[in-house]
């Protein structure tokens, strides 16, 4: 009886091995195939506006739809920049990209620091009043903003861009930061102030190098928003020479073509607007996604 038993629980522990075995095995090809599964749904739509862009017209228009170009044509390239002036709208979209990110995150982080470290009155209602901020839409402002860079003479240039973003760099910028500083030791700022540093001084030496994973996070963040910014340009800007990418591609579009269809150029054109935020979002992927973590839920 007892050798049965035996038997019966090392049969058991067999199988239930065999199991525990199994299973760190097939939940990883799981996951891998679903994830190659998403990698192919989402790379897709980019990886047609590639092939469209060196596609013939023909081919463009053809039916059933021609998904790798016969021939392809890399002077579809050459002729949509030909076409307009796509080397001034880089011009422009970069101007307005760096002088904007650099305003957001150094006057939020100033505000940041402010909120995470000193003490002072109605402190908890104005960082209140900022968060609320958040749940206002864009279009609400978008009048008093006009008529305010209307009567300043900034209509048709690019400072209503740009300028704003030294003005405190937005509700969500001053979270990010803030809730970043939290999380550092308040004794580097005293052992620095014993140290006869100033404030000014403990947040530029101090604690800027030590935020650098939120920085990245925030200055991707705020460099994708700028380069596909649409509706700011499209309302301040008028003239052809001062659009940025994002109206240009629109401008492109809106034009009429007689001599023959051009959404072959079109794709071509919106192809390399979308290479440097990807360039830039995997060269930092790794500083980004440390901010994201470290910038948490601490209060």
């Amino acid at each position: 009886m007892a050798t049965v038993v035996e038997g019966a629980v090392r049969t058991g522990n067999v199988s239930q091995s065999r199991t525990i075995t199994r299973r760190p095995i097939v939940r990883p090809v799981v996951v891998y195939v679903v994830t190659a599964v998403l990698a192919v749904l989402f790379l897709f739509p980019f990886a047609w506006s590639v092939l469209s862009g060196l596609k013939s017209a023909n081919e463009m228009y053809a039916y059933p739809p021609v998904f790798v170009p016969a021939h392809p044509l890399l002077s579809n390239y050459v002729t949509a920049f030909n076409l307009f002036p796509f080397a001034t709208w880089y011009r422009n979209t970069i101007t307005v990209v760096v002088l904007n990110t650099l305003g957001l995150v150094l006057s939020s982080s100033i505000v940041a620091y402010g909120f995470a470290r000193f003490e002072f009155r109605f402190k908890s209602l104005l960082f209140t009043i900022t968060l609320a901020t958040l749940m206002l839409p864009g279009q609400i402002y978008l009048i008093p903003r006009f008529i305010l860079f209307h009567y300043l003479g900034w209509i048709d240039t690019l400072k209503p861009l740009w300028v704003p973003a030294w003005f405190g760099g937005g509700a969500f910028a001053i979270f990010l930061m803030r809730q970043f500083i939290l999380t550092l030791p308040r004794e580097l700022d005293e052992a620095a102030i014993v140290d006869g540093a100033g404030y000014f001084r403990v947040f530029w030496n101090i604690l800027a190098p030590l935020c650098k994973p939120a920085i990245a996070t925030l200055s991707v963040l705020t460099v994708i928003s700028n380069w596909d910014s649409f509706l700011d340009p499209v309302i301040f800007l008028s003239t052809p020479s001062k659009f940025t990418v994002a109206i240009g591609l629109w401008f492109f579009k809106s034009q009429e073509f007689s001599t023959k269809p051009t959404d072959q150029l079109l794709m071509a054109a919106a192809v390399t607007s979308v290479i440097p935020p990807i360039v830039l979002f995997f060269c930092f992927q790794r500083y980004f996604v440390r901010g994201i973590a470290l910038s948490g839920l601490k209060e």
